[in-house]
């Protein structure tokens, strides 16, 4: 009313939405909208002191304030409209002039200092959360043993990986640079990276960093040269590493739980964990590295590809779980239903796969093994589920036997060969995925020294607020770190409540600004605002596994979400991971924003037969949970029915 009239003033709590202080003023105009426009009239008699509002309805009207705020992290000012006994929220801004009042808060966005082009769509399957800072600096460590390349001298100051909200990315511009200084075709290295990070957008620049390639020369040579040499060492000693990692994590969980001295923890991390887990990551170097710079199976698929089409050739690079080792990826998946057959006992699961989580980066969050109802939570999903998982893994293995014949048929010089080549990459696909596994059952020894730094320190889980280094200065005594706290906690809690960031995102990026825009994208953001919107009516990404099928979509952003998964419906989601495997049963199809060919979801869903399109984008934000739509995982298209 632009101050025509003083409003109603209505004080509630927050979290019950009780009205506490309620003033009602008498209303002696009203606007009214008329077929010309609108005009003021009086108000009639019976209503003038009328609350404008009930208690269910400011009730309702709190519910909405709370989630805004929740949403954009900092309280907002809100404009809203009700018609048909519904809310309408028209409009939602910060309040400016609470700022002076709000706790101290961190920024952290790496995006801010150069023009680069950051994609989470490779490790961010891994660490879809935000990070504490505690595990920000232990990635880095790993990420500095696992890709020791781009932490060359030389290299490292272009920041081969970013924080961008607290959230995990990878820096294209740096691979990129490198990729057009050293020769490789820009059609060959797209192709390649996309197999890895998902599609790059038609118009998308990717900036290059202005380095010379003779700097380049002189600053990866000798990295490389070393490099292949550890990757021949730690080959030899791998098979030595899977069979005592698990043991080893125990003993040192042990000593950790019985460490009563700050002292002897700070020794025991610089004599045993920090090694320990630079080693584990060099193992998944290696594993990944061995033949041709791990690029074997992307080279057989392609190969396999333009052979025998898309469908075929995922089909044929399927059965990664057959036998008595199954990929560690569905490792889970399989003891849970051995669970449900009495196999094994849950004992013996927890031993084997209680490391492996939807959280398994983030060193703050419990694993399964901490939470006894977990496994019961999994059992009763995978007992819902339409066909149980042997029958699942059965038919896709007749698929496999079938297209097999079909090559053989067509290609029958070439069968022997090819069938060579795929067993040896998928020797390599399984160590990588082995590797990684015993990297997390580290990184879970490394939640456990800080949980009981926190007990000798007196400041419990507030730790996690630190970096690994400021948690040592901690244990010696000094209390200088402990100052941050305040600041980082505020800045993770309010980075934790917005939604997962674009997976693609180039230039400056605010994702407070972002998240308060009308028209953002989910797919990509970019700066320099020329990447144009598809106008297509189909939802595309990557042929994920074979299969077309009509149902009902039900979007779920987070695996903690899961229980809504309906036997039979669509899951549509931003990203999966281990932690999601159990789910994928209960599921007529898979559709995933972020993703590729050889990412998690393609993975999974391939081994059980299920249709799969990932890598779309933006499909949880088109797509609502009810929609009929029929997915086509050979095409990687998503129609929307209705």
């Amino acid at each position: 009313m632009g101050g025509l009239v003083t409003p109603d003033t209505i004080v509630v709590e927050k979290a019950s939405g009780t009205i506490l202080k309620q003033e009602i003023t008498a209303k002696d105009v009203m606007t009214v909208r008329t077929p010309t426009g609108t005009h003021e009239e009086p108000v009639p008699q019976d209503q003038c002191t009328q609350a404008v509002l009930t208690a269910p309805q400011v009730a309702e009207l709190t519910r909405l304030g709370v989630q805004i705020e929740k949403l954009y992290a900092q309280p907002m000012d809100i404009e809203w409209a009700r018609q048909a006994e519904r809310f309408f929220i028209v409009q939602a801004r910060p309040i400016t002039t609470l700022r002076g009042s709000n706790a101290p808060c961190e920024e952290w966005n790496d995006s801010l200092k150069v023009d680069y082009l950051w994609s989470n769509g490779n490790l961010g399957e891994a660490v879809p959360d935000v990070m504490t800072p505690c595990t920000w600096s232990l990635i880095e460590v790993f990420m500095s043993e696992a890709t020791s390349p781009m932490y060359a001298p030389g290299i490292r100051e272009y920041q081969p990986v970013g924080n961008i909200g607290g959230r995990f990315y990878m820096n294209i511009s740096l691979t990129t640079t490198i990729s057009r200084k050293f020769g490789a075709g820009q059609k060959r290295f797209k192709a390649a990276i996309e197999e890895a990070f998902g599609h790059i957008p038609e118009g998308l620049e990717i900036p290059l960093i202005p380095v010379s390639r003779w700097h380049l020369v002189r600053s990866i040579l000798p990295i490389v040269l070393r490099v292949q040499q550890r990757v021949k060492t730690n080959m030899r000693k791998m098979p030595e590493f899977f069979s005592t990692a698990a043991a080893r994590c125990e003993t040192l969980k042990t000593r950790i739980r019985a460490s009563s001295d700050p002292v002897d923890l700070i020794t025991l991390w610089h004599s045993e964990l920090e090694p320990f887990l630079r080693e584990a990551s060099s193992m998944l170097e290696a594993a990944t590295r061995q033949e041709g710079n791990g690029s074997g199976l992307y080279m057989v698929r392609r190969d396999l590809r333009e052979l025998v089409g898309e469908t075929d050739a995922n089909v044929l690079l399927s059965g990664l779980s057959s036998g008595a080792n199954p990929l560690a990826s569905l490792g889970p998946l399989v003891g849970l239903d051995q669970l449900i057959r009495g196999e094994i006992d849950r004992a013996t699961f927890i031993r084997q796969y209680g490391h492996r989580s939807p959280h398994e980066f983030e060193v703050s969050i419990p694993r399964p093994a901490e939470d006894p109802a977990w496994i019961d939570d999994q059992l009763a999903g995978l007992r819902a589920a339409p066909v149980d998982v042997q029958t699942l893994f059965t038919r896709q293995q007749e698929a496999q036997t079938a297209a097999w014949e079909r090559f053989k048929q067509r290609y029958p010089r070439k069968a022997v060969k090819m069938q060579r080549r795929i067993q040896r990459s998928m020797v390599v696909f399984r160590d990588r995925e082995t590797a990684r596994s015993e990297v997390i059952r580290v990184f879970w020894v490394l939640r456990e020294f800080v949980l009981r730094a926190g007990e000798l320190s007196g400041q419990g889980e507030a730790l996690f607020m630190l970096s690994m280094d400021e948690i040592l200065a901690v244990l010696a005594g000094d209390e200088a770190p402990l100052a941050h706290i305040p600041a980082r906690r505020t800045a993770y809690e309010r980075y934790s409540a917005l939604p997962a960031y674009p997976a693609l995102i180039r230039g400056h990026f605010d994702p407070l600004r972002w998240v308060a825009d009308p028209q953002r994208r989910s797919d990509v953001f970019d700066a320099s605002g020329q990447t144009p919107a598809s106008t297509s009516e189909l939802i595309t990404g990557f042929p994920g596994a074979e299969g077309s099928i009509e149902g009902r979509v039900r979007v779920i952003t987070t695996v903690d979400m899961g229980n809504e998964l309906q036997p039979g419906e669509i899951l549509v989601t931003i990203v999966t991971n281990i932690g999601w495997t159990p789910l994928f049963p209960r599921a007529a199809a898979v559709v995933t924003d972020v993703g590729a060919p050889l990412s998690h979801a393609a993975i999974v869903a391939r081994e059980l037969g299920i249709p799969a399109v990932v890598g779309c984008g933006n499909a949880t934000m088109r797509l609502h949970t009810g929609d009929l739509v029929r997915v086509n995982g050979g095409q990687g298209t998503v129609e929307i029915l209705s």
